[in-house]
């Protein structure tokens, strides 16, 4: 099951997404609950990086609700940054005091070496020793792996040396061999204003939303098309499907949309990244989240793609000889369906 969530009010429609899930089916009031947001560097969510602290809260707040009283939040940053210096410029030392949740630095943990097939690694204990684990990404671009998301976030419960050992090792493969021994218990994805490009963010492209699913590999797939790749090409998408952690997601699927009338809308200024493609768009009052898919499809074409591409809720009923984007423009000549349709799709679509 996937839930996708359009966010209004963060904490709340965090909160709202969690009660309409299935994370009930697997937790435990008697737990113990670490959250692994994304916290790569030490800069602000609304550069595309890390995780926005409001998904983290509205997850606290659930969790506390529900009965569970031991929660801590756990990260390490990548290397050469200091996951001190993150927490605080993030806004989690701030979440922590609010809500008496302390902050575990896993550059500083102890760690128990496991081994997976081929692979020997060092895993971080406090990653291992909690029994419940909340893997809260970012949905964004990386510059090696393409997308970085559920399975890679958890490449921050390892120290510094051996993320060095995974770069080494080609990453895909010992990713993939790390969510065999790293058990998620749920994962929140916090898919808001994920970067276009790069894992350390500066181009965010705002899609307003969040994802909710136990299983990581379906749920990073599925993010995959959203970004405009597809599973397949991700590599430890691939490994992981082959080890047997999950399957992909399909059209047999179930998916929940929460509040998909309520899609809110594009922001005014949306990024240098957005404004690259703007000339080639013609929009009227566009959902983020559909305006967000049209751009990664245009950045995955580098830009090659007709001009006059129309999206946005004010063509609804229009009749035109032209291109649209989304069932808002269904009276167009030329369309490609969906509220939103997935970025491969528009890619697809375009390049006919």
């Amino acid at each position: 099951m996937i839930v996708i969530a359009y966010i209004n009010d963060i904490v709340k429609d965090t909160y709202d997404a969690l009660c309409a899930s299935d994370i009930n089916t697997y937790l435990c009031k008697n737990m113990s609950v670490a959250i692994k947001p994304n916290l790569v560097v030490a800069r602000p969510a609304s550069d595309g990086a890390t995780t926005h602290p409001e998904v983290v809260e509205g997850i606290i707040r659930y969790l506390k609700d529900f009965g569970v009283a031991d929660i801590k939040i756990i990260e390490s940053s990548w290397v050469g940054e200091t996951t001190k210096r993150a927490f605080k410029a993030c806004g989690y030392e701030d979440l922590s005091h609010k809500y008496d949740v302390p902050l575990v630095d896993l550059k500083a943990d102890q760690v128990t070496t496991l081994t997976h097939g081929e692979y020997k690694i060092n895993v971080c204990n406090e990653a291992l020793k909690t029994d419940f684990l909340i893997n809260v990404p970012v949905l964004k671009a990386h510059c090696q792996t393409r997308l970085t998301c559920n399975m890679k976030n958890l490449k921050g419960c390892i120290p510094d040396n051996e993320k060095r050992n995974f770069h080494s090792m080609g990453l895909h493969k010992p990713i993939a061999a790390l969510n065999a021994l790293i058990k998620t218990g749920y994962c929140v994805v916090d898919g808001i204003c994920g970067d276009l490009t790069f894992e350390e963010g500066g181009n965010p492209v705002r899609s307003n939303r969040i994802i909710l699913g136990q299983n990581p590999v379906l749920l990073d797939s599925f993010c995959t098309e959203l970004i405009g790749y597809t599973p397949d090409e991700i590599g430890y998408l691939s490994h992981g499907k082959k080890l047997g952690l999950g399957s992909f997601y399909s059209p047999k699927t179930k998916v929940l949309e929460l509040n998909p009338d309520k899609k809110p809308a594009v922001k005014a200024k949306t990024s240098l990244a957005a404004d690259r493609y703007k000339h080639l768009i013609r929009e009227d009052a566009p959902c983020s989240a559909c305006y967000s898919s049209l751009i990664y499809a245009l950045h995955r074409l580098g830009g090659k793609a007709p001009v006059n591409i129309h999206i946005g809720q004010g063509f609804k009923g229009k009749s035109v000889d032209g291109v649209g984007i989304g069932n808002c423009t269904q009276g167009f000549s030329k369309y490609v369906p969906g509220c939103p349709p997935k970025a491969t799709d528009i890619m697809e679509f375009l390049r006919l």
